[in-house]
């Protein structure tokens, strides 16, 4: 039912590599790596690090939880090998504050041995603190576009001495509209430099930022654009409305023995809101929310509890829940299904990671079914349709509701068809023919 196991895909790897030590990583990257407990490396590791290494320009698709940052951070450090400078001789570009906290944590993970310095800057808490470690001498920075450009801005971060630069999830990057702040960066690090670009999936957009800067890359994909894992079971359930949907979800969270940890998904801060009071009231104290109006102290509290099994259950935007890198996050539910497509790869790439098995579920009213269309046209593979279980109350749905789906449905129509009226419209020209045809009443006597 779920693919592979893990163990599968260590002994499929084992055949093909003699482990990291094939890479001739110094020492204490070795011994940093044996701390980890990491066997052998993951396919976009394979075929990223001896490239890296060289020095290469490199263009890399890879989903969620493949070990990319591993492959673009160990080569990384083994060309840095120990603090030499004042100044950042390499800059990481992420998303979101919890990608770019996630990245700090890895590098700090394999520079263990060494004394290489990384200084993480984003937004949501005062600059002052990350100036000052700038101030005070880094390695390598990672950051959000922003605030990069904030502290760029102070006159303390020095770029002179920058030799790589490397984006990573550069297609959430664009769909966040970061493009005008990357161009900006662009102009101001030094143009020769070694560039490491990676993305889950390869739009146009992406591709078109990739030719602006990337020099003769190397093309490295471990799978075709846009697919799932094969460790991941996708189920589909086709629901009438909100209200069967928050039915469905308590039905799922308190009947599956399977579900270990689980992080459900909202389109909207509101729903989110509302979705995790629910299961805090009903289901589980095990839960904690996450979205961008959150304190940043409350997120990264609210990460380090469900990463530790603290809380069973996260609640999340999109938005707020990049950079989450959890090893045993048994179900994914999408209780909204995304109107960025490119964002249900991502979404259920937070289950499934490192070869272990996972549930990607996802909730779909008739209104939601358009774009359930667009993303197994991406993915390229039907979602498994499942039967709402016979315990789930499955509610009617009111008036206000019916109206807004209604015109959901006639907005999707519209952008494929422009010609296309939409249902009120005809409504109301039936109407309108009703009475013109309707004959005359004689009000006189």
């Amino acid at each position: 039912m779920f693919g592979v196991s893990l163990r599968q895909v260590k002994l499929a790897n084992m055949e093909t590599t003699n482990g990291f030590a094939a890479f001739k990583l110094n020492k204490q990257l070795l011994s940093a790596i044996a701390d980890l407990g990491w066997q052998v490396p993951t396919p976009i590791q394979e075929k990223t690090i001896p490239l890296a290494l060289e020095g290469h320009d490199i263009l890399g698709i890879a989903q969620t939880g493949t070990g990319k940052t591993a492959a673009y951070l160990l080569p990384l450090l083994m060309r840095l090998k120990y603090a030499q400078s004042h100044f950042p001789r390499a800059l990481i570009i992420a998303p979101t504050r919890e990608l770019v906290m996630q990245i700090a944590e890895h590098f700090k993970q394999l520079a263990a041995y060494t004394d290489l310095r990384c200084t993480a800057l984003y937004g949501g808490v005062g600059m002052k603190m990350q100036v000052e470690a700038i101030k005070s001498g880094t390695d390598v920075v990672v950051a959000t576009p922003g605030r990069f450009m904030d502290v760029y801005r102070t006159g303390e971060l020095i770029v002179k001495e920058l030799k790589t630069f490397i984006l990573d999830e550069a297609d959430k990057l664009m769909d966040m509209g970061f493009m005008p702040q990357i161009r900006k960066l662009l102009e101001i690090i030094p143009r020769k430099r070694q560039n490491l670009l990676f993305s889950a999936t390869m739009p146009d957009k992406v591709l078109r930022l990739s030719e602006e800067f990337l020099e003769a890359p190397i093309r490295v994909e471990v799978a075709p654009q846009a697919t799932a894992p094969q460790t991941i079971a996708q189920q589909l359930y086709i629901v009438p409305n909100l209200k069967t949907k928050v039915n469905l979800l308590g039905y799922l969270l308190s009947n599956t023995s399977a579900v270990k940890r689980a992080i459900v998904f909202c389109r909207t801060k509101q729903n989110a809101e509302n979705i995790g009071k629910y299961i805090a009231r009903k289901l589980t104290r095990q839960v904690r929310i996450i979205h961008a109006n959150k304190g940043q102290n409350t997120r990264i509290n609210a990460m380090q509890a469900f990463k530790e099994g603290n809380v069973q259950v996260l609640v999340a935007t999109d938005v707020a829940a990049r950079g989450i890198d959890v090893s045993e996050v048994s179900h994914v539910i999408n209780f909204d299904v995304p109107i960025i497509y490119e964002d249900y790869v991502h979404r259920i790439g937070r289950t499934g990671r490192a070869g272990e098995e996972g549930v990607a579920i996802t909730f779909c009213t008739e209104a939601e079914k358009y774009h359930i269309e667009k993303i197994q046209q991406l993915i390229r593979q039907p979602i498994p349709v499942c039967e709402i279980p016979p315990q789930v109350n499955i509610e009617p749905t009111s008036f206000e509701e019916q109206q807004a789906m209604a015109r959901e449905i006639d907005r999707q129509k519209r952008r494929e068809n422009p010609e296309f009226k939409g249902a009120f419209h005809q409504k109301k020209s039936r109407r309108s023919t009703h009475r013109k045809h309707k004959p005359a009443t004689n009000k006189t006597k």
